[in-house]
């Protein structure tokens, strides 16, 4: 299952939300180091995490459990390509109504490799289909190198935005993907597509 919140200052009363944030402060802070704020010692938030803020969290169906989640945020309002790694862009960020940044994308450590591959896919799959049904028709977002190399043989049409720079010991790069009619085919014939039921969790209601 897969849910969609808008509410990140209410994490303290969300279930869904407060998995997501343990999650990721598992991932970003315990595992690969990064220099990030913890609320409570227990929860990753940074100043990107507003009213703007859209999540996509995938829970496992029985027990409710984080499997993944990705952050989405408007280039309309403050994110991190524009206002942290601008100069990754060698033409600017883009910016506009139909161009929203990816960020957070995490997937649960406590996974086994098959169940994070399944579960990875299934994100990708659920964040094509918000784009395709928000009028969505590009994702921009940082990536190390490395993991750009994995994103871009996903299926769908990615792009760097500019050259690859060094912070510290990563090598980062500025992304765009392009989402149209040739998206959902292009995952599937990776093996990517993993279709979910998309469930708006504000309101209960079903959202794909």
């Amino acid at each position: 299952m897969i849910a969609q919140s808008t509410r990140a200052r209410s994490a303290p009363g969300d279930a869904a939300l407060r998995a997501m944030f343990a999650a990721r402060k598992q991932v970003f802070i315990d595992r690969l180091q990064w220099d990030l704020p913890a609320l409570d010692g227990r929860f990753e938030l940074d100043q990107f995490d507003t009213p703007h803020a859209r999540y996509l969290i995938l829970l496992d169906p029985d027990d409710l459990r984080h499997r993944a989640s990705a952050r989405l945020l408007p280039t309309t309002a403050p994110h991190l390509l524009r206002d942290i790694y601008p100069h990754l862009c060698a033409g600017g960020a883009p910016s506009g109504e139909g161009v929203w940044e990816i960020s957070r994308f995490c997937l649960d450590p406590a996974q086994t490799p098959t169940e994070r591959r399944d579960a990875r896919n299934q994100l990708v799959t659920a964040l094509a289909n918000y784009a395709l049904h928000h009028s969505i028709g590009e994702y921009v977002g940082v990536a190390e190198a490395g993991w750009y190399h994995t994103i871009s043989k996903f299926g769908w049409s990615c792009h760097t935005l500019g050259p690859v720079h060094r912070d510290g010991t990563c090598r980062l790069l500025a992304l765009g993907i392009a989402i149209d009619e040739h998206t959902l085919p292009g995952l599937q014939r990776t093996g990517t597509y993993a279709p979910l039921v998309l469930r708006l969790e504000k309101s209960g209601e079903t959202g794909l």
